[in-house]
């Protein structure tokens, strides 16, 4: 099932994050592990936010999804499932 990721990193974690030169590697290999069908960076209540676009299969892979951003940025993470077009339309269809 697709979710959409939402990640909010407090600053003191995202400035540790930068300066770290190794960083973005981190957060590459981070993506590589649970490959985003996209991913997106901004800002959200004044802090450092990741989107990711991701599939989870099963509940059992939320924890492999969300432990590293706990642990590596104190973050905040937020599950929320998403649709694409096409699931919107079968939602819709009347059953037979």
């Amino acid at each position: 099932m697709r979710f959409l990721l939402h990640v909010r990193i407090p600053t003191e974690a995202g400035n540790k994050m930068m300066q770290d030169p190794n960083g973005i590697r981190k957060l590459e290999e981070y993506m590589n592990m649970v490959k985003p069908e996209a991913a997106y960076f901004a800002e959200d209540c004044g802090e450092r936010t990741f989107y990711f676009v991701v599939d989870v299969a099963s509940a059992d892979m939320i924890p492999r999804i969300a432990e590293p951003l706990f642990q590596d940025y104190n973050a905040k993470v937020e599950f929320h499932p998403a649709m694409v077009l096409a699931d919107l339309k079968k939602a819709s269809q009347k059953p037979s």
